[in-house]
């Protein structure tokens, strides 16, 4: 049997008490105490976010589809791959085909779940479902109400330059070109 490679301590906190302390239509922040793992207790105060699916698409000639939209937080536009909150009890799937219709106007022949990630493991227990969307067929843009975003296309050579030059920051949208980019040299 080999050794693994890293030690596996164990470092779990237990929750003593948890309170609501923001309570929004997104975004909702708790604060708890835990129990340390040497008997002492701490505070920690973390965002519960119900998820979201990010969808790499490319269309029939190669190129990726992208939105462009304002994201007020930062109060600037943003190059971003299409994605989406998933809904309470709603199966990440069906949130990534619903998104993709709604913002975009496709629909996919076929779906893969590539991997979920974990974006702000130090404060939030937000997950991030990424999916590949294949075989797209355009049908008409449902956007929700108050949504304002521009589709296009891009070929990934360009978006990636666009991430080196910093045009494109968004982090789901990095990690999502990368993986598209890996797979395109595999």
């Amino acid at each position: 049997m080999n050794k693994p490679l890293i030690p596996h301590a164990d470092f779990t906190e237990t929750t003593i008490t948890s309170k609501p302390v923001y309570d929004g239509a997104l975004l909702k922040v708790r604060e708890d105490s835990v129990r340390l793992p040497d008997g002492k207790t701490a505070q920690r105060e973390y965002v519960e976010h119900p998820g979201a699916v990010i969808i790499i698409a490319q269309v029939d000639n190669g190129q990726v589809l992208l939105e462009r939209q304002f994201r007020y937080p930062l109060r600037r536009h943003m190059i971003e791959l299409p994605a989406g909150k998933i809904e309470s009890d709603e199966d990440p799937l069906l949130t990534a085909q619903r998104e993709l219709l709604e913002e975009t106007g496709f629909v996919a022949a076929t779906w893969q779940h590539l991997f979920t990630a974990h974006p702000c493991i130090g404060y939030s227990d937000e997950r991030m479902v990424f999916y590949r969307a294949a075989g797209l067929t355009l049908q008409n843009r449902q956007l929700d109400e108050g949504e304002f975003l521009e589709v296009f296309t891009l070929p990934l050579a360009h978006a990636l330059v666009m991430i080196e030059s910093g045009a494109i920051t968004d982090i789901k949208t990095i990690t999502g070109l990368f993986w598209l980019a890996r797979q395109a040299r595999a």
